[in-house]
């Protein structure tokens, strides 16, 4: 799911337990909408390109 979509529900500091927390609350919103999963072919040509 976007990051942006999660971001309304952090309520403290950043740390595995925290994020695990906050992901597991915003997916279980009915509205919630997820983004595709990227292939590793799709990534290792995002990581390959230069910024």
């Amino acid at each position: 799911m976007p990051a942006a979509y999660v971001k309304p529900f952090v309520k403290q500091q950043k740390n595995d337990k925290a994020d695990a927390e906050v992901i597991a609350e915003a997916a279980s919103r009915p509205a919630m909408r997820f983004v595709a999963v990227k292939s590793a072919e799709t990534q290792g040509r995002a990581a390959a390109r230069p910024r």
